[in-house]
This record gives structure tokens, sequence and C-alpha cells, in this order.
């Protein structure tokens, strides 16, 4: 961490979140849009600070949670207290985001999963959205990782 983070008492942003932020915002024209994702992805390589992102993260996450969008709607879907089409796009794209990395990279502890996704929808999503996000995805990450979530809490 540089001098300048430790001033603040931030971090600097990892390579992995950067990447979250860049796949979230492709999720979210995706959502918008339904563009390709090829598309989409060629458009967020021209964002500043891209350079700093974890790419091949970022490419598995844009083209992972797209590709799997009907798996990961039936996964979400009976955790909502409303319709899918009623979320925001941001919580939306966020629970997909998450919900991909929770059944496909298992390599990554479900907390991690989960607090990283309440971060950005705290940066991106309204006011108290983080708060559902982080309800949805505990039940989901249950659902998706029995074997890592028993007895918790």
């Amino acid at each position: 961490m540089g001098e300048a983070g430790k001033a603040r008492g931030t971090p600097p942003k990892s390579a992995r979140r950067r990447a979250r932020e860049l796949a979230l915002q492709g999720l979210y024209q995706w959502l918008m849009a339904r563009e390709d994702a090829g598309a989409i992805q060629a458009h967020l390589t021209d964002n500043p600070g891209f350079e700093k992102a974890d790419h091949e993260h970022f490419a598995a996450l844009l083209h992972g949670a797209i590709g799997s969008h009907a798996e990961i709607d039936a996964l979400i879907e009976p955790h909502l207290d409303r319709k899918l089409a009623q979320l925001s796009p941001v919580e939306r794209a966020v629970l997909m985001l998450a919900s991909f990395e929770l059944l496909r990279m298992p390599e990554i502890p479900y907390r991690v999963v989960i607090n990283e996704a309440v971060e950005l929808a705290k940066v991106y999503g309204g006011t108290d959205g983080y708060k559902y996000v982080n309800g949805v995805l505990d039940r989901v990450a249950a659902r998706a990782r029995p074997h890592e979530t028993v007895g918790r809490g």
C-alpha cells in the first residue's frame, strides 16, 4: 500500500475490485440494451483505470454472468421479495455478478464475494440497496455453497 493510501486510511483499489466494477458496468449495459458481451468488453477496455484491473477476472465475470444469466436468475428469484424485472438495474447487475462468483469461483470465499458485492451496491446502487443485496446474497450463498456456509451465523 502506498503512503497516500495509509494517510487517508483507505487502501488503493485492488485489481479484482476494479475488475468487478468494470464487469458491473458491463452487466448494467447488457441489462439495459442486451448488447453483445464482446462489444461491451471492447467498449469497457477504453475506460480510465482499465489497465489496473485484473483483465482475466473481468472477462470471466462479464462473459460468465451473461452466459449463465438464466441459471443465475433461477438461483436469485426464490430469494426476492419482488419480480426480477422490478429490481433496479444496478442491484440486479450486482446480484448477477456475485451469484456468478458464488457458483463458478469456489476459490473466492463466499464472505469475500458478499462483501465485495455490498461495497459495489453502496457505491453504485440506491441508498439502502446494499442491505437488500446483502440479504439476498446471504440466502443465495446458502444454496450455492451449502458446504461452506453450514454453521455460520
